[in-house]
């Protein structure tokens, strides 16, 4: 069994969802002590944001392109294929101002591509890749699952399924930053939650 993991806080390993990260490895490190863990910290090893050189060697064909086009599209070939190879994924995914940590949105940027993982039809797109559990760890410092203001979760489940992956499950951690005793019960109630 391959695990991908992803940690994308700017914290890195400081980060309350990285810390829920943790605890969901050890957990499946104890249910399936033969796995593969394959380890993405964002914040350590980031992913570079798109700009138009990174897209356009996407979109440049195979044998046209330069040697520094090449590595960009070697880059996200590799991203892809640790997706790809993957049984399971884990996600640790901080709110920031309403929406995901630029360095996942880089991540998605580099793994979501036409022709590849999904593909436009003239019935709609269709996503590539096999379905495979993806838990998320989300960590907030306020009350937004299940509000309008949670604008996280459906774009999360919505791009996983754009490439073909449906089993989108979450664990929250909420009110974080709205006191201590909020804080140690919220997140000792997701690592219950995980374990």
């Amino acid at each position: 069994m391959n695990i991908l993991v992803i940690k994308s806080s700017v914290f890195s390993d400081g980060g309350n969802s990285s810390a829920l990260v943790n605890t969901k490895v050890d957990a499946l490190k104890a249910e399936h002590p033969e796995a593969t863990f394959v380890e993405r910290d964002l914040a350590t090893d980031p992913v570079p944001h798109l700009d138009g050189k990174r897209v356009g060697a996407f979109f440049t064909p195979e044998d046209e392109r330069s040697a520094e086009q090449q590595q960009v599209d070697d880059f996200s070939m590799a991203l892809i294929e640790e997706l790809k190879a993957a049984d399971q994924v884990v996600l640790g995914l901080p709110m920031y101002n309403f929406g995901i940590p630029s360095q996942l949105k880089s991540w998605i940027d580099h793994v979501a591509r036409a022709g590849i993982t999904f593909r436009y039809t003239d019935q709609g797109s269709i996503g590539l890749l096999e379905d495979k559990p993806v838990t998320v760890l989300a960590a907030r410092g306020g009350l937004y699952a299940g509000t309008d203001n949670d604008t996280v979760t459906p774009y999360i489940k919505m791009i996983f399924a754009f490439m073909g992956i449906n089993d989108v499950s979450f664990v929250y951690a909420e009110g974080l930053n709205m006191g201590d005793d909020i804080k140690v019960k919220a997140l000792e109630e997701a690592k219950a939650e995980i374990s």
